[in-house]
Formats: C-alpha cells, structure tokens, sequence
C-alpha cells in the first residue's frame, strides 16, 4: 500500500513537471508593447565620415638644394611669411656679390658716360651702349637675387603644419613638400549619409560632431556642402560638417559621428527608434495581432535621438512589439 502511495505522489510529480516544460517552451512569450503616438521630434539624420582638410598645403622648394636649417615642426601654428626652413646658399650669395658689384660698375659708367654726351665729349650711341649694360646688370642682379631667396622657404600662408617630410641633411628636389600645412578654418568631417535619410540636409543646417578621441563630447557644427552623386554601392552621399568655431587640436583621418538637425516636427506620429527593424532590407515593426506578431513595412520620416516618425504603414494607437522578450 505504501509502495503505491509513493508511486501515485511521483507520477504527479512528473506531470506537474511535464506540464511546466511543456509552458516554459511552448507557450508564447510575453513581449513589451508601445503605442504609435503624437510626439514633437527634432529629426537629426546620422553619418559617420573622417575629419579632412579642404586643402592640404605641400611647402615646398623651387630649387634642388640641401637643407641647412629648419625653423618649423609639426603642430607649430604659423604665419604667412614666417621662414620655415633654408636650403644650402653660399655659392648663390657669392653670384649675388658678384652680380650686385657688376651692377655698382656698369651704373656708375652709365651715369658717366650720359653726363659726356650731353657736353658732346662722347656720342649718344655710345652712352646708349653703357645704359644697356648697365640694365642688364640690373637683371642679372634681379635673377641672383631671386635665386638666393629660393632658398628661403617661407609659409605660403596662415595654417598649422601637419607634417614635417623632410629633415636637415636632406637634398630637396623643386616641388618635393617639406612640410604640409592645413588652415584650421578649411577643417571639416566628411560625412556619408544614406541616401533615404537626406530629407531636410542642407547647407547651413546645425550639426553635432563626435571624435573618437573625446568621447561623451560633442563639437557644434554646420553643414557647408552637401554632395551632388551618390556612391553606387554603399547608396551614401557625402556631406561637409564644418566645426564651428573651427577645432584647434585635430587630426586628419580620425573617424567622427555627425549628427544633423535636419528638421523639426510637431505631433508627429511616432515610436521609440527601438521598435524599428528590418527584415530583409525593408523597414518595418512587429505589430500586436492578438497572441501573435506580424511584421509590418512602414515608411519612416524624422527622426531624434528615441523616437521615429511613422509616415505610413500605422495607424495612431497601434500596438508594436519592441525586439525580444520583456524583462
């Protein structure tokens, strides 16, 4: 009698435990739900793109020449005129002398020879012959002295040399960059945008800027130039983020996060960005139907850092199911 009692008390334990696995993997699992409803949206459309310059600046050198001394380093600020650097110039400083004492002499016979003419001591050809020389003397001291200022690299405008190429020692070839020099105020992200996500990008909208090197930071900026052709595969377009006021401490290449204020909506149908998904390359929800969820396509508008504008596809009050089950 015993022997059945104790029989009968585990075969109900086993069912009550088949019963309860029998929930736990077949049942439906609960889901959180949110509402399509009317929210005011500040839309900012995201890119991700790298901090370039507009232009890069190549220092370099019109003549082949060795490099005596350099006056400059990357990350030093300079100004138009500043000498940068100076290439190796006794041998030109010599043809200067040279050409600057020809000058002296051939000036002097011009001066002498114009006063004989005009007492009729000698004749006008022949003062004319000593003028002659006398300027092209002076054009050889010009060419001399040009030459001799050749070796005086100087920056071309105001900027921030991003680069040093060269070092002193090395022999530089006419056109070979030393240094490149960036001005802060042509600094911008280029940033790519998807192409369903460009309503409302424009120059001259507002922008926040995020750098890998300062992280929780965000940079004002504006956009100064939004792209005309689209990248055929990525489906990107490229937009220009400048920051504003222009950053100081940059560097070129650094991935940044931009975020544009594209546009802003007053009750605006809406849901939490969370609860938008897509299967397949399309976008849509999983809306409520009942005990079950269906996947339905939706056509998005703007959108702010928690919520998406629902353009079609919902209708105001919808139950949507956010990914995953609820904790």
């Amino acid at each position: 009698m015993e022997s059945k009692r104790k029989l009968a008390i585990v075969s109900a334990g086993v069912l009550v435990l088949a019963v309860g696995l029998k929930t736990a993997f077949f049942s439906a699992p609960k889901v959180k739900e949110v509402r399509v409803e009317r929210r005011d949206l500040t839309a900012r459309v995201y890119g991700n793109g790298t901090v370039e310059a507009k232009v890069v600046v190549g220092v370099s050198s019109k003549i082949t020449g060795r490099i005596v001394e350099l006056y400059a380093d990357q990350g030093d600020e300079v100004k138009r005129g500043r000498l940068l650097a100076l290439l190796e110039n006794q041998d030109l400083a010599g043809q200067l002398r040279k050409a600057q004492a020809t000058l002296e002499l051939a000036s002097r016979n011009a001066r002498r020879y114009r006063n004989l003419a005009d007492k009729n001591l000698v004749s006008p050809l022949e003062a004319e012959q000593y003028e002659t020389a006398a300027r092209v003397a002076e054009a050889e001291e010009a060419a001399a002295r040009a030459r001799l200022d050749d070796t005086r690299i100087a920056a071309p405008g105001d900027g921030l040399i991003i680069s040093r190429h060269l070092e002193k020692g090395a022999i530089v070839t006419p056109g070979q960059a030393i240094f490149s020099l960036v001005d802060p105020r042509t600094v911008w992200v280029k940033a790519h945008v998807d192409e369903s996500q460009l309503r409302g990008v424009a120059a001259r909208r507002k922008a926040l800027i995020g750098l890998r090197s300062a992280p929780g930071v965000e940079f004002p900026g504006e956009v100064v130039r939004v792209g005309h052709e689209s990248d055929r595969v990525t489906e990107e377009l490229v937009v220009d983020v400048a920051f504003t006021p222009p950053l100081k401490d940059f560097h070129l290449g650094e991935q940044a996060d931009v975020h544009i204020i594209a546009e802003t909506r007053t009750a605006a149908p809406s849901l939490p960005s969370a609860a938008v998904v897509f299967r397949e390359k399309t976008r849509g929800v999983w809306v409520v139907a009942g005990r079950k969820l269906e996947f339905r396509p939706i056509v998005a508008g703007a959108e702010d850092d928690r919520f998406t504008e629902i353009l079609s596809g919902l209708e105001d009050g919808a139950r949507v199911a956010l990914p995953g089950p609820a904790r």
